[in-house]
């Protein structure tokens, strides 16, 4: 492997650097977009079986807020009530989707550090490629009028045009496709709350005018 970065040559490095930082990123979205950490699946029918009858405790609502993102979009709503049982709809409805825009922000942090690796690496091998270039031109030019070539300058530029064009492309696929993965399950994510964020208004409204 380091004859490898070797022959690749130094135009190599930021793109080790690259692929080094896209392994962290998509290891720390896959630890954070956990279902159970997000949108726990039975975590809206418990909390309307909880608040059936009435709002329920400030206790309650803090122990739901630490839950998960979708529990914190939800306590917000019952804090809200909590705070002021006399706030409009309007004001419910615009507490929650405050905390779901927090949430949201959270949900795609590093998406677009991914996203921009994979955009990058391509060029960064691309680079690398015309320093490759570069040197075989440049073995190419006649040393002390004797009109021939350096051999192993030639063997290392052309080693440094296509490990760099192969590098960036292993850089780049696999941090496409995760990139597209996690913005799709973001986007699930994002649906969920707020048909969860729905339900849980009407029912709280309902609620109120008991």
């Amino acid at each position: 492997m380091f004859s490898i970065i070797q022959a690749a040559g130094w135009p190599i490095w930021p793109l080790i650097a690259s692929s080094i930082l896209a392994l962290a990123l998509i290891i720390e979205r896959f630890i954070s977009l956990k279902t159970s950490k997000i949108a726990p699946p039975l975590l809206l029918e418990e909390v309307l079986r909880v608040s059936r009858t009435s709002v329920p405790t400030p206790d309650v609502v803090t122990q739901l807020e630490q839950n998960s993102a979708l529990g914190e979009v939800l306590a917000s709503g019952l804090r809200t009530l909590n705070s002021n049982p006399r706030c409009s709809e309007d004001e419910l409805r615009s507490h929650m989707e405050g905390s779901g825009r927090l949430v949201a922000h959270r949900l795609e942090r590093y998406l677009s550090a991914l996203g921009t690796i994979a955009s990058a690496a391509p060029l960064m091998g691309l680079f690398g490629t015309v320093v490759g270039m570069i040197e075989i031109f440049g073995a190419q030019a006649p040393a002390g009028g004797s009109g021939g070539g350096n051999p192993a300058q030639l063997a290392h530029g052309i080693s440094v045009a296509l490990y760099n064009t192969a590098f960036g492309l292993i850089v780049a696929i696999p941090a496409l496709i995760f990139w597209r993965y996690f913005r799709a399950r973001v986007d699930e994510y994002l649906l969920t709350l707020e048909l969860a964020t729905e339900r849980l208004a009407h029912h709280l409204v309902t609620l109120r005018k008991k």
